[in-house]
């Protein structure tokens, strides 16, 4: 299958604010976003990619950067392959509040001509589609002929649904659910008091003393880490292989090669990403909950969509276990959506969507070529296809 090649990201300012959640308003902003294929005649073949939480516009192709490196999904988002870009105009946004090049944190506030730092407003995954919305809008697009996500993408994907039903034929959410759990909660507590408590962290505003919480940062990514990978897999790329022959009998070195694989990831995250956007995001995954509003209930929450669903998730996904998707899917059936769903059985843990496995791409290929011929058929006849389950 072809590469991308390189791309180039591209930007676009925002002097109306955008109302946030949480009563403040985001004046004067920029939102990085990446486009990948061709826009057809009617703008019917427009698909909107969210990502996840350490990720960012930046999907597919190659990102010329230091050091040099592909996008997060091109094994997904490309010409030939499941999500073909032969076929679907797909567009990837940097959320604001990253560290990607959309406004964020490290940003200068136009009302204190400052870096934001903790000051940045509290954003949620509904201000988010908000502002994909807003791009959207820009583009000229009415309605995308899907919006797919994973994990927190795949949170978003959900959210477009209920706040924006008619501009949307399709909802692809993998390895995602509808709000977290308390244990889910309770890791992200940690993974921020890691970064909160680090003397350099300085409330927020380390920016203006030139350092970075990157003990913190270590720690946060460390114990993420941790989450998105199976037992099994843990077992088999490290078991309790020691790094040295012989015991050191420490405390504080690295004795085990877990220890050291944590220890490298926890450094490479700590030197290209943000500790407030991190704060931010990982608050943004507590706060969405779409039943809050509909007395708990996802059932009631979920009838305000019409599009169609195909919901994938995977075995050893501890963190957004196949019983999450399934309480989506339940809600759908309960309103008599048009809904299918994936189960794969495959090793990885959470992050299996991000990996190559045939069966999964399998399912993705196989949806995005029916969406592909509803967009080919005359719009009279969109949206009437019925589709099997897929599991």
């Amino acid at each position: 299958m072809a590469s991308l090649g390189h791309v180039t990201p591209q930007s676009m300012h925002f002097a109306t604010p955008l109302p946030l959640r949480c009563g403040a308003r985001l004046a004067d902003y920029t939102l990085v976003y990446e486009t990948y294929g061709e826009l057809n005649a009617d703008k019917s073949n427009a698909v909107l990619v969210c990502h996840a939480l350490n990720a960012s516009h930046h999907a597919a192709g190659t990102h010329e950067g230091k050091p040099r490196s592909e996008g997060w999904w091109d094994n997904l988002i490309g010409p030939g392959k499941p999500l073909d870009t032969d076929k679907f105009f797909v567009i990837c946004i940097n959320n604001p509040g990253s560290c990607f090049g959309s406004t964020g944190p490290m940003h200068v506030s136009p009302a204190t001509g400052r870096p934001y730092g903790a000051d940045f407003p509290v954003v949620t995954v509904e201000d988010w589609v908000d502002a994909q919305a807003r791009v959207l809008d820009a583009l000229g697009i009415e309605q995308l002929a899907a919006v797919l996500g994973g994990s927190l993408g795949g949170m978003q994907a959900l959210s477009w649904t209920l706040q924006y039903p008619d501009r949307m034929r399709h909802c692809v959410a993998v390895a995602t659910a509808p709000n977290l759990s308390a244990q889910n909660i309770a890791f992200n507590e940690v993974a921020r008091r890691a970064i909160i408590t680090d003397p350099d962290f300085h409330d927020g505003h380390y920016y203006a003393h030139g350092v970075v919480p990157k003990r913190g940062l270590r720690v946060a990514r460390m114990i993420g880490h941790i989450t998105y990978l199976s037992d099994d897999v843990m077992a088999e790329k490290f078991g309790r292989e020691l790094r040295a022959a012989e015991l050191a009998y420490s405390t504080q070195q690295i004795e085990f090669q877990i220890e050291s694989y944590l220890r490298y990831q926890g450094d490479k995250f700590s030197e290209y990403f943000d500790a407030n956007t991190y704060l931010l995001i990982t608050r943004a995954l507590d706060y969405f909950d779409p039943a809050r509003a509909h007395g708990g209930s996802l059932t009631r929450a979920m009838a305000q969509a019409k599009a169609k669903f195909l919901l994938v998730s995977f075995t050893t996904d501890w963190r957004f276990s196949p019983a999450r998707s399934r309480e989506i899917v339940k809600a759908l059936l309960c309103n008599r959506r048009d809904v299918s769903y994936a189960e794969i059985d495959a090793p990885h843990g959470h992050d299996a969507f991000l990996l190559d496995d045939a069966r999964y791409h399998g399912v993705v290929r196989a949806y995005f070529e029916r969406i592909a011929q509803e967009f080919r058929a005359p719009s009279a006849l969109r949206g009437t296809t019925t589709l099997e389950k897929a599991a």
